[in-house]
């Protein structure tokens, strides 16, 4: 019994060998006959692989601040009212947007490598997420450089303080043009009708009165002045941002000397003094009001160069020849002498040889 499960077991153990053996030449039969079919395999794959390296000729680079970024330009042509989405838009293909000598697209000088990240991710999700540690107003600059909107819609920012402030100044300008067209633009034309170059524009409330006295009128020169009855005007210039934003606007539009700003202006008069010899003093009550001066003239070349001319001094040596320069009857005034001169001539020099007596002769 022993041997006969000596050789059982021998017998199964070269049947698991062999069947081991069978099953291994199997599935390299299956490896020969798949052999025609792994070639294709492998550089399928390969391409797979190769792919994100040969999509790059489809996208473009772009080089802002040295730093360069590998964008596909159909991001860009998703915004076309955007520059960049009109740079590779259609105005590609006319050779509008030309790369340099390396295929490398140069743009957006001035604006950092680190403000541009942002911008690009405007492109992916639509939304400029302004991060701590750039500046929002450099953003802002940046957009407007780029013809992106910048408004609550499109920018998400930590400094709500910062990010206010800048749509503050966007709701200034747009407020102060409406002002200008409506308002001040006319007190202009009435001043430059009257042959005036300048303007000095006073802006007060809608419940102020002006009541002068019409022999003693305020003696600054006030009757001069453009009146203005607008409060919202008046809320408008309580903030020097606005003043800011007023005096950048109006440059723009070619006004020079422009002065903004707050000053006491008379309305009425408080009492009158009189004073000795019968004549009166009326005194007036003054208000803190926004002015706006400026002039439409082109401000006159002043030169600063000093020339310095030959002119003749009119001081004298000393004392004794202090009646040299008079000019008497009407004649030609005698030409000055120099002081070294005088010593040097033969009559200063006659005069200090010694002289004789009489006596010592």
């Amino acid at each position: 019994m022993k041997r006969r499960s000596r050789s059982c077991g021998t017998n199964g153990e070269l049947q698991g060998g062999f069947s081991r053996d069978t099953e291994e030449r199997r599935q390299e039969g299956r490896r020969s006959n798949t052999g025609g079919c792994r070639g294709p395999r492998m550089s399928s794959a390969l391409q797979r692989e190769a792919e994100p390296a040969g999509g790059t000729q489809g996208k473009v680079t772009l080089v802002v601040d040295g730093t360069h970024f590998v964008v596909d330009p159909a991001a860009f042509t998703a915004h076309p009212d955007t520059m960049l989405g009109r740079m590779f838009g259609p105005a590609r293909q006319h050779s509008f947007t030309r790369p340099n000598g390396k295929g490398e697209y140069e743009l957006a000088e001035g604006i950092s490598a680190a403000i541009f990240r942002v911008v690009l991710d405007f492109y992916t999700t639509g939304v400029l997420r302004c991060p701590d540690g750039i500046s929002v107003a450099e953003l802002r600059e940046a957009c407007d450089y780029l013809c992106i909107n910048f408004d609550h819609s499109t920018v998400r920012c930590r400094d709500l303080s910062a990010l206010l402030h800048e749509l503050s100044n966007d709701g200034a300008r747009r407020q102060f043009e409406a002002f200008l067209e409506e308002l001040v633009v006319p007190a202009m034309v009435s001043s430059a009708q009257e042959g005036e170059r300048e303007c000095h524009i006073v802006v007060l409330t809608d419940d102020d009165t002006v009541d002068w006295d019409q022999e003693h009128p305020p003696p600054m020169g006030e009757e001069y002045s453009q009146i203005l009855y607008s409060t919202k005007l008046y809320r408008f210039f309580k903030y020097i941002e606005n003043r800011d934003v007023a005096k950048a606007l109006l440059k723009e539009r070619g006004l020079k000397n422009i002065r903004i700003g707050i000053e006491g202006y008379p309305t009425c008069k408080e009492k009158v003094k009189r004073r000795p010899g019968g004549r009166s003093e009326v005194i007036y009550n003054y208000v803190q009001r926004p002015f706006i001066q400026l002039s439409w003239e082109k401000e006159e070349g002043k030169s600063r160069h000093v020339d310095f001319q030959c002119v003749r001094s009119k001081s004298v040596p000393n004392l004794a020849g202090a009646g040299e320069g008079v000019v008497r009857g009407g004649s030609a005034p005698a030409p000055q002498v120099d002081e070294l001169d005088r010593l040097n001539g033969p009559t200063h020099r006659l005069s200090l040889l010694p002289t004789r007596t009489p006596s010592e002769s």
